[in-house]
């Protein structure tokens, strides 16, 4: 029994060191790309027109990668959009201990749907989910779909493209952090 939990948290740390690795290499160009595919994505979401409309302001990340065996870590680089024009990259990571197993890979889109909510988030310095900011999480339907009605909050998460088994989507505690691309 020993050695299997030894095999496994291996297995867990080689996991949540990989992507790390993958991620650090995006140049902006890279980065630029896969932001771009990700919000045509987001486009073919049935609801995502009144989203786009009344935004201010879209952090996307295109890739965050969470991993986790007792003790567990997420990682992810993205771009803020203003009027369709990148504003900056920015980092997402956090970590978390408890009773977790295994690995997940999602898109994230953080909609700043006041121009107060997104001055704050760009003259923060290190900006935390749920310390910092609340943060409204909107999931997408089964219908392919996102309830409009709930648009009114400051800002609005959307995590899709989830792949991978970890249980629980949670965003509390991550914190964002720009970075230099080049």
């Amino acid at each position: 029994m020993r050695k299997l939990f030894v095999v496994m948290l291996a297995l867990a740390s080689f996991g949540l060191l990989a992507p790390a690795g993958e991620a650090f290499a995006d140049s902006a160009a890279v980065l630029d790309t896969k932001v771009k595919a990700t919000m045509e994505i987001f486009k073919e979401t049935r609801g995502s027109d009144a989203v786009l409309k009344q935004a201010k302001g879209l952090l996307v990340f295109p890739a965050i990668t969470k991993a986790g065996f007792v003790f567990g870590g997420e990682y992810g680089e993205g771009a803020l959009l203003v009027d369709g024009k990148t504003y900056g990259y920015y980092n997402t990571a956090g970590a978390s201990f408890g009773f977790q197993i295994g690995g997940q890979r999602k898109s994230l889109i953080l909609a700043f749907m006041d121009e107060g909510a997104l001055k704050r988030f760009e003259n923060a310095s290190g900006w935390k989910i749920g310390a910092d900011a609340s943060v409204a999480v909107i999931a997408i339907g089964a219908d392919g779909s996102i309830d409009t009605s709930k648009l009114n909050q400051p800002i609005i998460a959307f995590a899709f493209g989830l792949k991978g088994l970890m249980g629980n989507l949670t965003l509390e505690g991550a914190k964002v952090t720009k970075i230099n691309k080049s």
